[in-house]
């Protein structure tokens, strides 16, 4: 076997085996199992069990993980979001997100339920929901949300992986009292990241 030969099986097989490669792959799998476990852990939860095999996600991409620029709002004031059963729940616009995807730029507002922000363990919580070009086709109708945290502002940076984003319990079955992302969350591009539509049947209303 010649040297360059050999030299070029070792980059080959280095690439494909580099560890950066394998964590995003890890990383976004790991993620999504834990996702499905909290259906099972949660007894609200409108999945269980073998109901979980429908859900279906979008390959991860990285053009959909973006670094935002987060510039906070400094008079936060509470507003009315309704959500898919009528019920209107209160939230503040706790900071805009400027980033880019394919060289196009983007706005998305974050928020801040203010019910949870009473509570200890979700004053650090984070609310994105967002409407999209897959929106009613490969994706819930009703738009999609991710969580984030205030601890991972860094200098006014804040990474925003869409290939995170997960649908409402509403995608599943009705009775829940899901926020319907305000018309500023509307964004004019299609993420074909994260969660698709559910592939098995709606179910009726939980009891």
């Amino acid at each position: 076997m010649s040297k360059i030969f050999t030299s070029l099986l070792l980059l080959v097989t280095f690439s494909a085996c580099s560890p950066k490669l394998f964590h995003k792959a890890s990383d976004i799998d790991a993620y999504r199992q834990a996702y499905k476990e909290k259906f099972d852990n949660d007894s609200h939860a409108p999945l269980k069990g073998k109901q979980l095999d429908d859900m279906r996600f979008y390959d991860n991409d990285d053009r959909f993980k973006v670094q935002a620029t987060i510039v906070k709002n400094p008079e936060p004031v509470p507003f009315d979001v309704n959500t898919s059963s009528g019920m209107i729940k209160q939230f503040h616009k706790f900071a805009d997100a400027y980033f880019t995807i394919d060289g196009q730029e983007y706005q998305l507002e974050i928020y801040q339920n203010m019910k949870l922000i009473r509570m200890p363990q979700y004053r650090d919580y984070l609310f994105l929901p967002f409407n999209d070009l897959t929106n009613g086709e490969a994706t819930y109708g009703g738009g999609r949300y991710i969580d984030l945290k205030i601890k991972d502002i860094k200098d006014g940076k804040l990474v925003i992986d869409f290939n995170k984003c997960y649908n409402p319990y509403c995608a599943y079955r009705s009775g829940y009292n899901c926020p319907i992302p305000p018309l500023a969350n509307k964004l004019d591009i299609a993420i074909e990241a994260g969660e698709k539509l559910y592939a098995g049947d709606y179910i009726g209303e939980k009891k």
